[in-house]
Protein backbone atom coordinates (compact mmCIF):
# COMPACT_ATOMS: atom_id res chain seq x y z
CA UNK A 1 0.00 0.00 0.00
CA UNK A 2 1.63 3.58 -1.22
CA UNK A 3 -0.26 6.59 -0.82
CA UNK A 4 0.81 10.30 0.09
CA UNK A 5 -1.69 11.37 2.64
CA UNK A 6 -5.05 9.87 4.11
CA UNK A 7 -6.92 11.84 1.37
CA UNK A 8 -5.88 8.85 -0.87
CA UNK A 9 -7.01 5.72 1.43
CA UNK A 10 -9.53 3.76 0.44
CA UNK A 11 -11.06 3.63 3.47
CA UNK A 12 -10.78 7.50 3.85
CA UNK A 13 -12.78 7.84 0.63
CA UNK A 14 -15.30 4.92 1.80
CA UNK A 15 -15.85 7.21 5.30
CA UNK A 16 -16.21 10.13 3.76
CA UNK A 17 -19.03 9.30 1.09
CA UNK A 18 -20.84 7.65 4.53
CA UNK A 19 -20.65 10.74 6.39
CA UNK A 20 -21.62 12.45 3.31
CA UNK A 21 -25.03 10.02 3.46
CA UNK A 22 -24.88 10.47 6.55
CA UNK A 23 -26.06 14.55 6.37
CA UNK A 24 -27.72 14.07 3.73
CA UNK A 25 -29.92 11.80 5.89
CA UNK A 26 -30.00 14.03 8.87
CA UNK A 27 -31.73 16.84 6.86
CA UNK A 28 -34.40 14.70 6.72
CA UNK A 29 -35.28 14.43 10.35
CA UNK A 30 -37.77 16.04 12.63
CA UNK A 31 -37.19 19.64 13.86
CA UNK A 32 -37.84 18.30 17.74
CA UNK A 33 -34.57 16.18 16.94
CA UNK A 34 -32.75 19.04 16.03
CA UNK A 35 -30.38 19.65 18.87
CA UNK A 36 -30.23 15.87 20.11
CA UNK A 37 -30.50 13.27 17.66
CA UNK A 38 -28.84 15.68 14.42
CA UNK A 39 -26.46 17.09 16.68
CA UNK A 40 -25.09 13.34 18.13
CA UNK A 41 -25.19 12.04 14.32
CA UNK A 42 -23.54 14.56 12.71
CA UNK A 43 -20.76 14.67 15.80
CA UNK A 44 -20.59 11.01 15.06
CA UNK A 45 -20.19 11.09 11.57
CA UNK A 46 -17.32 13.46 11.77
CA UNK A 47 -15.40 11.76 14.43
CA UNK A 48 -15.45 9.00 11.90
CA UNK A 49 -13.85 10.56 9.25
CA UNK A 50 -11.48 12.93 11.69
CA UNK A 51 -10.19 9.57 13.03
CA UNK A 52 -8.78 8.17 10.34
CA UNK A 53 -7.32 11.24 9.56
CA UNK A 54 -5.71 12.33 12.62
CA UNK A 55 -4.11 8.59 13.18
CA UNK A 56 -2.44 8.57 9.72
CA UNK A 57 -1.13 12.22 10.82
CA UNK A 58 0.50 10.37 14.16
CA UNK A 59 2.94 7.97 11.73
CA UNK A 60 3.11 5.39 14.69
CA UNK A 61 1.49 2.35 13.83
CA UNK A 62 -0.12 2.05 17.33
CA UNK A 63 -1.60 5.37 17.54
CA UNK A 64 -3.34 4.92 14.14
CA UNK A 65 -4.60 1.64 15.10
CA UNK A 66 -6.06 3.18 18.53
CA UNK A 67 -7.42 6.50 16.09
CA UNK A 68 -8.85 3.88 13.89
CA UNK A 69 -10.62 1.84 16.54
CA UNK A 70 -12.56 5.20 17.54
CA UNK A 71 -13.01 5.45 14.29
CA UNK A 72 -14.55 2.03 14.11
CA UNK A 73 -16.53 3.04 17.39
CA UNK A 74 -18.00 6.57 16.01
CA UNK A 75 -19.42 4.07 13.06
CA UNK A 76 -21.37 1.46 15.43
CA UNK A 77 -22.57 4.65 17.06
CA UNK A 78 -23.98 5.96 13.78
CA UNK A 79 -25.20 2.35 13.17
CA UNK A 80 -27.03 2.64 16.20
CA UNK A 81 -28.87 6.22 15.72
CA UNK A 82 -29.95 4.91 12.07
CA UNK A 83 -31.61 1.98 14.26
CA UNK A 84 -33.12 5.18 16.02
CA UNK A 85 -34.42 6.41 13.21
CA UNK A 86 -36.15 3.68 12.14
CA UNK A 87 -37.45 2.69 15.36
CA UNK A 88 -39.05 6.34 15.74
CA UNK A 89 -40.25 5.90 12.53
CA UNK A 90 -38.51 9.54 11.22
CA UNK A 91 -37.36 7.82 7.97
CA UNK A 92 -38.50 4.97 5.71
CA UNK A 93 -36.92 1.51 6.26
CA UNK A 94 -35.25 1.15 2.78
CA UNK A 95 -33.18 4.37 2.29
CA UNK A 96 -32.17 3.23 6.36
CA UNK A 97 -31.28 -0.45 5.96
CA UNK A 98 -28.86 1.14 2.36
CA UNK A 99 -27.12 3.01 4.85
CA UNK A 100 -26.63 0.48 7.42
CA UNK A 101 -25.43 -1.89 4.60
CA UNK A 102 -22.99 0.76 3.62
CA UNK A 103 -21.97 1.02 7.50
CA UNK A 104 -20.95 -3.01 7.47
CA UNK A 105 -18.99 -2.78 4.64
CA UNK A 106 -17.10 0.55 5.92
CA UNK A 107 -16.71 -1.24 9.07
CA UNK A 108 -14.97 -4.46 7.07
CA UNK A 109 -12.92 -2.12 5.53
CA UNK A 110 -11.97 -0.41 8.81
CA UNK A 111 -11.36 -4.15 10.37
CA UNK A 112 -9.30 -4.79 6.85
CA UNK A 113 -7.07 -1.62 7.33
CA UNK A 114 -6.70 -2.54 10.88
CA UNK A 115 -5.08 -5.46 10.34
CA UNK A 116 -2.80 -3.77 7.83
CA UNK A 117 -1.29 -1.62 10.02
CA UNK A 118 -0.83 -4.21 13.00
CA UNK A 119 0.93 -6.66 10.25
CA UNK A 120 2.94 -3.20 8.92
CA UNK A 121 4.46 -3.00 13.24
CA UNK A 122 4.81 -6.64 13.40
CA UNK A 123 6.91 -6.26 10.49
CA UNK A 124 9.01 -3.22 11.85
Amino acid sequence: MSYRNFEELEVYTLAREFRKAVYRLIKELPEEEKFNLVSQMRRAATSLTNNIAEGDGRYHYQENIQFCRQARGSLSELIDDLNICLDEGYLLESPLSELKEQAYALNKRLNGYIAYLRKRKTDE
